[in-house]
């Protein structure tokens, strides 16, 4: 940061009036309210030990600012016998820093990145999303009080806009400071195995199952095997049922349609599997139909 003895000697040399810069700084806008609010507390002595501080907050008001301080606005304050300046974060910083913050709370499974950048103010409010979009709107004001609440299944054709509208969802919960799992439920089916070798399924699931918020993304349309069914899908659901954890979904399937894909796996069909399955999805997530356009086309 600038010394404001750099400056006055440099001024000195320039043969300017110290005084008058003195002068200068005291009639800052700013700096002068601050010493009108305070005149019964403020003495000429005070002032001038405190002129150092009073420099600094004068070069940030002349868009002077030092790079050291970038992202957050200086405030003048009383300290026992001077005037003091801290530092703010400016709207920007807060922002910004938030994002961050959300970027780490959110995890993203076979997803691309570019869903940590979607907000729900993004999300065109149309006829054909308004019940979803009020059905998360009830959700997040519920879970801002009690984290225990059912989840939606968001159910509907290709290309309507299902997994945008979570991805606004979870990036919501995310700047609340919740750890976020979004997982697109196919590609994670298939990439099991690559968990055998280290032994890391176990933790992996663990991990799924008892996260803040799980959304689990085109669930319907992977390949089941009675294993992945039986061991994976039905212990992360039973697990969050229990702990009554929020679980979000996504399918072009029904739930009643779902029910029938899970009965069906490579080497048997066994309904009473899949209504198993199916009641803890239910019991997990209320029904809502988004239709609309194909918008990938």
């Amino acid at each position: 940061m600038k010394s404001i003895n750099n400056f006055l000697d440099k001024k000195k040399a320039d043969h300017l009036d110290v005084a008058k810069i003195r002068a200068e700084i005291l009639s800052e806008p700013k700096i002068k309210q601050f010493i009108s609010e305070n005149q019964d507390k403020i003495t000429s002595e005070m002032i001038d030990k405190s002129m150092s501080a009073l420099f600094e907050f004068y070069l940030d008001q002349q868009n002077k600012k030092d790079p050291v301080t970038k992202g957050y606005r200086p405030k003048l304050i009383l300290n026992t016998n001077a005037i003091d300046i801290i530092y703010a974060p400016e709207n920007s910083k807060l922002e910004h820093d938030r994002e961050l913050a959300a970027k780490k709370h959110l995890r993203l499974i076979n997803l691309p990145s570019s869903l940590h950048d979607v907000r729900l103010s993004q999300v065109e409010i149309t006829p054909q999303r308004q019940q979803a979009m009020a059905e998360i709107g009830q959700f997040l004001a519920a879970y801002s009080q009690n984290t225990h609440q059912k989840g939606l299944y968001l159910s509907g054709n290709f290309g309507v806009g299902k997994t945008f509208i979570l991805a606004g969802l979870a990036n919501s919960l995310a700047m609340m400071n919740k750890y976020v799992i979004f997982m697109h439920v196919p590609n994670f089916i298939a990439s099991l195995s690559s968990h055998f070798n280290d032994n890391s399924l176990m933790t992996e699931i663990n991990r799924i199952a008892n996260c803040d918020v799980l959304i689990m993304d085109d669930i319907g349309a992977e390949n089941l095997s009675q294993w992945s069914r039986d061991e994976v899908l039905a212990v992360i659901l039973q697990s969050r049922m229990d702990n009554q954890l929020p679980t979000f979904f996504s399918s072009n399937f029904s739930m009643d349609d779902l029910e029938e894909h899970f009965k069906e796996t490579k080497n048997a069909i066994d309904p009473i599997k899949a209504a198993r399955l199916m009641e803890r999805v239910r019991t997990l997530a209320k029904e809502v139909i988004v239709s609309g356009p194909n918008r990938r086309r």
